[in-house]
């Protein structure tokens, strides 16, 4: 347990007072549930870049990382390699044309309604299936936000995992039940910042600890010199193909992350993509960067002090030894910042998807903005309700549970998201083929143990959606001309 200070205690009260009061100034803005959703697409560059990554990184860009570099050694950057090329790939061809698609066809808020209106899907089908699958998923994506907001009450201020599990979700509900996508967005653009301050001074400060660079290689080569190695394990060996391919698979999953993509669809105008997409670099390459150096300084400066589940804590604990209670409250603040901005938008977009995907089409076709507005906000404390009960496991790892999830999705929505921007001849039932081939695999994988099946679940995710959308998309007949031509005109064609 970290030593309770009065300053870390009002700072954190401090900062958990902006978030709110961010959320009680869109409250008043939130009119329909366009504007719950998707902010009414009037985001900026700034806005969209660094809500778009805050919300990506999560509190295990200063929990599970960092543990697992201070476990592994530099080992832990295939993962961050593969999360940085994602990140790019995503920007550079999916964010501009997913923004005209959505918009061009149906005016599109969710990404299930978009595979509606893309594939002119009356059956309302493509739209349940996915809107079910992106539920399922996120339920795991936002407890392993309640985790890590678990260990980091309870780490700093004593508390049991329980109370600390409480506090940490009552905070996120509260101000994205009240401000909704804005205030969402809004908040990560701060908490961007934050995250990526104190990212980059602790590794620092705990290299200038050990007495420099020159000082900490030398102390880490002494310990174990594998540890500075990419290409061999701990025990000199040569890595897996298994372990880099799964490790440089964390990139695939970028394409079908509903809570980025939601950032691509709001941006006012897709000319604003490309600055954005500078921005998003620079801020994702400095943090994977000192994520792991976190994890690696670490070991020099606190070598075995930490084991199990407790690794995930080095960032913290370092933190307390290393400043100031007034500065170490601020870094501190900053985990909570990188688990609130995910948790946040996990909870947004599962709630989109129980009103406008479930609630709209099934009870109430004819629900005004309003009550629609109402029933997300309701979803997102029912959410709330099943992730914290999922999160109570106190054993649980964030990154695990982060892995899982984020390969579910990728699995999923990623083979979809491509195509369905770049292949004309995908056809719906490819699409639904594609959704339910990608999502169980990754459910059923994840399930089996040894030999393959240590395979990172993306992977064969990723591989049994492309083959399913490609295979019934051509024993299918060709789109409709409405189809084809609304596809060219996103083409540019």
């Amino acid at each position: 347990m970290i030593e309770v200070n009065f300053s870390i205690l009002i700072t954190f009260i401090l900062y958990l007072a902006f978030m709110v009061a961010i959320g009680l100034i869109f409250y008043s803005k939130t009119n329909n549930l366009s504007d719950y959703i998707l902010g009414g697409r009037q985001l900026n560059k700034w806005v969209v870049a660094l809500s778009a990554e805050a919300s990506d990184m999560s509190g295990w860009l200063l929990l599970g990382l960092p543990g697992l570099a201070y476990v592994v050694g530099v080992e832990a950057a295939w993962i961050a390699l593969g999360l940085a090329a994602g990140t790019y790939l995503n920007w550079k061809f999916v964010a501009a044309r997913l923004r005209n698609y959505t918009q061009i066809s149906g005016d599109a808020i969710t990404l299930s309604n978009y595979f509606e209106n893309r594939f002119r899907d009356k059956s309302k089908a493509l739209r349940m299936v996915s809107a079910l699958f992106i539920v399922i998923f996120f339920l795991i994506y936002t407890a392993s936000g309640f985790v890590a907001s678990g260990k980091l009450f309870s780490t700093v201020f004593g508390l049991t995992y329980f109370q600390a599990l409480l506090i940490g979700a009552l905070v996120v509900v509260l101000y994205t039940f009240l401000g909704g996508f804005m205030a969402v967005c809004w908040t990560d653009l701060f908490q961007g910042l934050l995250m990526l301050f104190a990212i980059i001074v602790v590794p620092m400060a705990g290299m200038k600890a050990v007495g420099g660079y020159g000082a900490l290689i030398s102390a880490i080569k002494a310990a174990n010199p594998e540890r500075l190695n990419l290409f061999t394990t701990l025990e000199g060996t040569p890595i897996s193909a298994m372990v880099v391919i799964s490790s440089l698979a964390w990139g695939l999953g970028y394409f079908g992350q509903p809570h980025i993509l939601v950032r691509f669809m709001a941006i006012k105008s897709p000319e604003q993509i490309k600055p954005a997409t500078r921005i998003a670099m620079i801020w994702v390459l400095l943090s994977l960067i000192a994520a792991v150096s976190v994890g690696v300084v670490g070991s020099a400066y606190l070598p075995n002090a930490l084991e199990g589940p407790a690794t995930e804590t080095i960032f913290m604990v370092m933190v307390d030894r290393l400043f100031h209670p007034l500065m170490a409250g601020l870094l501190l603040a900053a985990i909570l910042a990188a688990i609130m901005s995910t948790a946040d938008s996990q909870l947004l977009v599962t709630a989109s998807a129980l009103a406008e995907d479930f609630y709209k089409v099934l009870f109430r076709k004819e629900a005004s903005d309003k009550e629609l507005v109402r029933v997300g906000r309701l979803a997102v404390v029912l959410v709330s309700v099943v992730a914290f009960i999922i999160a109570l496991d106190q054993n649980s790892s964030v990154l695990d549970l982060v892995a899982y999830a984020w390969a579910g999705f990728g699995a999923t929505f990623g083979p979809i998201i491509l195509l369905s921007l770049f292949w004309k001849r995908m056809t719906r039932n490819g699409a639904l083929a594609g959704i339910v081939a990608g999502g169980v695999t990754a459910l059923l994988w994840k399930q089996l143990q040894g030999g393959i099946f240590e395979l990172y679940e993306i992977v064969p995710g990723f591989l049994c959606s492309v083959i399913a959308i490609v295979l019934f998309s051509l024993l299918d007949k060709k789109p409709a001309d409405e189809i084809i031509e609304e596809f060219d005109m996103v083409s540019g064609k």
